[in-house]
């Protein structure tokens, strides 16, 4: 996130990170999000208020901040042995997990920090996941689309119906991955030789 103080790989400066990512998410576990304020974090987490401050700036950016690590993918997508089927999968599972209560509060959080780098991070983990399943399709000698074409056709329209209506349905899914798989060019049987 954009803090004033950047971050080093371990050391004190991650164990303080460690540490008020713990108290936000014990907090927030606890009590009403309005209620969730700097010096109550930092007495959590056994820091000063103006430590917060200097590496978020102030709360939102660090409730961004942690919430950028929860959306975090903790594993690969599910390998199904088919690229429409891991697809359909991998959306299933992004869709109910981001329009659950938690993944809405995240989702608020990550866009209404001031830098919006948060968002380019969560935009980066979900390329990120499509482009394991589409390297795998291509192990397989499988057709999917292009990843931007995924992003637009798949991600966007949930993410769109997360945001301002309610989460599609299973369906609604189904048809969007359905879409984006019928645009593939099919690969030739020279290109699966090649590949």
């Amino acid at each position: 996130m954009a803090g004033k103080e950047g971050p080093r790989p371990g050391g004190r400066s991650a164990r303080v990170q460690a540490s008020v990512h713990k108290a936000v998410r014990s907090l927030l576990s606890k009590m009403d999000r309005a209620e969730v304020t700097v010096p109550l974090i930092a007495a959590e987490a056994g820091v000063t208020p103006s430590t917060i401050y200097r590496r978020w700036g102030d709360l939102q950016e660090l409730l961004a901040d942690v919430a950028v690590e929860r959306l975090r993918p903790d594993m690969e997508p599910i390998d199904t042995g088919s690229a429409q089927q891991d697809l359909q999968t991998w959306a299933e599972q992004y869709s109910e997990e981001m329009s659950s209560g938690p993944g809405r509060e995240m989702i608020r959080d990550v866009l209404a920090a001031q830098g919006g780098t948060g968002a380019y991070q969560c935009c980066g983990y979900t390329m990120q996941q499509i482009k394991m399943i589409a390297v795998r399709a291509a192990s397989r000698g499988e057709s999917f689309p292009e990843v931007d074409a995924v992003m637009d056709r798949v991600v966007s329209p949930i993410m769109y119906r997360i945001l301002f209506g309610n989460a599609p349905s299973v369906d609604r899914v189904r048809d969007l991955v359905n879409g984006v798989m019928e645009i593939t060019p099919p690969r030739h049987a020279s290109a699966r030789k090649s590949a």
